[in-house]
């Protein structure tokens, strides 16, 4: 893990107040059936995700779902989640994260964008990303996997306008270009990328 951009570090208070939102409302077309549903490492996988940014101290931790909504409510049962609900199940991923960021409370600094299929983000990177975004006066933390930009991203809360504004698949991508000069990158190891869309991927595990 490297830590690299053009901002500085500062005192700010450990303390501050970071959301999460997990985008977990895909129809997963690819697989066939709900791949968040599918049991890995004895849990499933949208349950996995969530216990992992829970555990690293996102408060509160949104989730965003729309397909098959209740089969995740079940799965998520006994933790500590918001639930934001996406209506147009069939739209972009950028109606998710507007459902997410509504949610947000008004005292948090701002949130750490997530996908529940990112198998191998860890705890670890999300307390990492965390700390880098208390820390530093840093518009945005984004992940980075060798030359590709990637979540986990946290957008301070001042970005949320430009947010709510995006469209398509990008997941913000399209804020964090804009704001290049005011970004703080954490570099992970390209493994740490992979996600799961299809059966074989699955089996790859």
């Amino acid at each position: 893990m490297i830590l690299s951009g053009g901002s500085e570090m500062t005192g700010q208070s450990a303390a501050a107040r970071i959301a999460g939102i997990m985008l977990a409302a895909g129809a997963s077309r690819r697989m066939g059936c709900n791949k968040l549903l599918l049991q890995h490492a004895g849990e499933p996988l949208v349950r996995r995700a969530c216990r992992r940014a829970l555990a690293a101290g996102l408060d509160p931790l949104i989730v965003v779902l729309g397909h098959e909504s209740e089969r995740a409510q079940e799965a998520l049962a006994g933790l500590a989640c918001r639930f934001a609900f996406n209506p147009d199940l069939g739209g972009p991923m950028s109606g998710s994260l507007r459902c997410g960021l509504e949610a947000v409370p008004a005292d948090a600094q701002g949130a750490i964008v997530m996908l529940a299929d990112m198998v191998h983000v860890s705890e670890q990177m999300l307390r990492t990303i965390m700390t880098a975004a208390q820390t530093s006066e840093a518009l945005l933390v984004s992940s980075r996997y060798a030359q590709t930009l990637a979540p986990p991203v946290y957008f301070r809360r001042a970005l949320f306008g430009e947010l709510m504004a995006s469209t398509g698949e990008d997941c913000g991508k399209a804020v964090v270009d804009r704001h290049r000069e005011h970004v703080l990158y954490i570099d992970w190891p390209s493994a740490a990328l992979k996600d799961v869309d299809t059966p074989e991927e699955f089996a790859a595990l």
